[in-house]
């Protein structure tokens, strides 16, 4: 049973939403979309500066492009997702590359590590879309040592993504009382988070280019593959598909700086680098 605020609203039930959100992650295959973002992963391992031998937690780690970012900077790397199928994926991609990475299924609220374990904790856009952000902003510190660093990629609300969930959200509303997972994309929100923690917080506005063939060629490929997108389609009738179809066709024309013979749309997202103080 779900527990009442003190204005008499029921809180959100967080052990359903999670589920919930854990078959929509399930859904699709996000490794077809993940694996593009790899340069993310990159960037971030060196804003980081993960060394050799340091001791990593990727956090909702998805297929892998933090894990092997790190583990390419020989640092000892723990690759943690609660859908068993992203860490095979991420696993193959590990194999493929000779890297060696420890793969575990965990929950990101509830990590199943001791405290201070780990000198680098790292996630991109993963972490960001747990219901309960106090309890994983939580974990992700317990786990880290004092002056160890968190990084984290974390789209904006007002980037690309963010617009997208915004159009999403007018025609398959998320679960009420729930936070925005955007909220992880401003600085306000990780002061509110990780502030009293924190020895220095780092924040850099970065773009992510999503290139494809056509508006039409990206919303195929999210369609299919993007758990969020697949499920918001599967929720709705054959003339409310239409018109989110329409409505997000509109997004990608508008922000789309390819031209007219590609489609290439500019993802805003916030580049963070927490310094763990106590």
């Amino acid at each position: 049973m779900s527990s009442v605020t003190a204005a008499g609203a029921s809180a959100p039930d967080f052990t359903a939403i999670k589920q919930r959100q854990q078959a929509t992650w399930a859904s699709g295959d996000f490794a077809v979309i993940g694996s593009t973002l790899q340069i993310v992963g990159e960037q971030l391992a060196e804003a980081a500066d993960i060394c050799a031998g340091e001791r990593v937690l990727d956090v909702a780690a998805g297929n892998g492009n933090a894990t092997l970012a790190a583990a390419r900077r020989f640092a000892h790397v723990t690759s943690t997702d609660y859908v068993p199928a992203l860490l095979e994926k991420g696993r193959e991609r590990a194999r493929a590359d000779g890297l060696a990475v420890h793969f575990q299924v965990a929950d990101a609220e509830a990590l199943p590590f001791d405290d201070r374990s780990f000198d680098v904790v790292l996630s991109t856009f993963g972490a960001m879309f747990t219901p309960d952000h106090g309890r994983v902003a939580n974990e992700m510190l317990r786990v880290l040592r004092i002056g160890g660093r968190l990084g984290m990629a974390n789209w904006t609300p007002d980037g690309f993504i963010g617009q997208l969930f915004k159009v999403i959200g007018a025609h398959v509303p998320p679960p009420a009382g729930l936070k925005s997972p955007a909220l992880w994309g401003t600085e306000s929100h990780l002061v509110e988070l990780f502030g009293p923690h924190a020895a220095q917080i780092r924040c850099e506005r970065r773009m992510f280019n999503f290139r494809y063939q056509s508006p039409s060629h990206w919303l195929q490929i999210f369609r299919d593959y993007y758990g969020p997108t697949h499920k918001a389609f599967a929720a709705l009738d054959a003339a409310g598909q239409q018109v989110l179809e329409r409505d997000i066709t509109a997004l990608l024309n508008r922000l789309n700086i390819g031209g007219a013979s590609s489609l290439i749309v500019p993802g805003e997202y916030l580049e963070v680098v927490i310094t763990k103080g106590r």
